[in-house]
């Protein structure tokens, strides 16, 4: 048995102590790259793990929400820090992930996937039902305080804010039982339910609880370094006079990290369901636990989030949920619809920097 997986959690969360105390130098920012990069490897086996004892699609369920949760601490901590821009944080980094799944990681899953494999299949009931909950999540939180008249500006009132978040943790909930319990069939790889697990044993209970402790201390460490690491880009987005968009942008990519790095994994190895759930699952959890722990933290704070979306940002994710519409219509994956969704994605990330 491979013991890497196991002492990099440790050596990652080592890291993020030492980095705390020692002064932040070139040496200390690439200590700390190279120990993030390994507890994002790390996070994805020991999540394979997970999954494989469980089974898909609960196993992606359980990245999914791992990550969102520190997503969560992360943007609670900035809020009530009462930092700059903390109004706006959520919404950006909301916006920004479910431009990075629908397009980047999508784009990328599909593009290694057709190189590879010429063309993959999925299950269509499965990934529209992740589409459509998707659309209605953002809808809600991102769009319709745009247009609501009841409080100035893009913002929602305190009962229009509960609104959003008693919805959205329902549409969570009740996704995450369509698709672990009453339509499991939808989201594991047609042709084979088994296909995971046909070609390893399956770990044993203590090693899944080992695992499942080693995955949360590897991610507790991404956040971690991510955080060491978020004054540089800070200071380095002011020095280039680039708009704070990109520091959200810059979270939502370090906090995906172990989500996208699976997604794109499973697409090499010809699981382009499992790619498809770990990427539109994450922009679910995103919203679906985001929303109502920022709304509680806006609370504690005082501050009036601002959630609508403007319009070149509107214009985008229209685009984005079209385009990703038309790819999972038919139940098939080529080369061309990854090239669409990366070039959408290469639009954002232009636009976040050039707005």
């Amino acid at each position: 048995m491979s013991l890497w997986p196991w002492w990099v959690p440790i050596v990652a969360n080592l890291s993020v102590l030492a980095s705390s105390v020692l002064p932040l130098n070139v040496w200390t920012l690439v200590g700390c790259g190279v120990a993030l990069i390994g507890a994002v490897i790390a996070s994805v086996h020991h999540a394979e793990v997970v999954a494989h004892r469980v089974g898909e699609p609960l196993g992606t369920v359980v990245l999914s929400i791992c990550v969102t949760i520190i997503e969560v601490g992360l943007i609670s901590t900035v809020m009530l820090s009462g930092a700059p821009g903390a109004a706006t944080l959520p919404r950006d980094t909301i916006y920004s992930v479910i431009m990075i799944t629908c397009g980047g990681v999508i784009g990328l899953s599909l593009i290694i996937g057709a190189v590879r494999h010429r063309e993959q299949t999925f299950n269509v009931l499965g990934s529209n039902a992740s589409l459509a909950t998707l659309a209605a999540m953002t809808t809600l939180a991102l769009v319709l305080p745009t247009f609501t008249t009841s409080s100035p500006g893009p913002t929602y009132t305190a009962s229009q804010l509960a609104f959003a978040s008693i919805a959205s943790v329902a549409l969570w909930c009740g996704f995450v039982f369509v698709q672990t319990v009453r339509h499991r069939d939808y989201f594991v790889p047609e042709g084979n339910p088994a296909d995971e697990g046909s070609h390893a044993a399956r770990p044993s209970i203590a090693q899944t609880f080992a695992s499942f402790g080693a995955l949360l201390a590897a991610l507790i460490a991404v956040v971690g370094l991510a955080h060491e690491v978020s004054p540089s880009i800070e200071t380095a987005v002011a020095q280039a006079n680039l708009p704070k968009s990109v520091i959200s942008v810059s979270i939502a990519m370090l906090t995906l990290l172990p989500e996208a790095w699976a997604a794109v994994r499973a697409a090499f190895a010809n699981r382009i369901q499992t790619s498809l759930n770990l990427s539109l699952g994450s922009a679910l959890a995103s919203i679906g636990l985001t929303i109502p722990a920022i709304a509680i933290s806006s609370r504690l704070v005082g501050t009036t989030l601002v959630l609508g979306l403007a319009p070149k940002e509107l214009v985008l994710v229209v685009l984005a949920f079209f385009v990703t519409s038309i790819t999972l219509v038919a139940g098939r994956t080529h080369l061309m619809l990854g090239l669409v969704h990366i070039v959408v994605f290469g639009a954002f990330l232009f636009l976040s920097l050039v707005p």
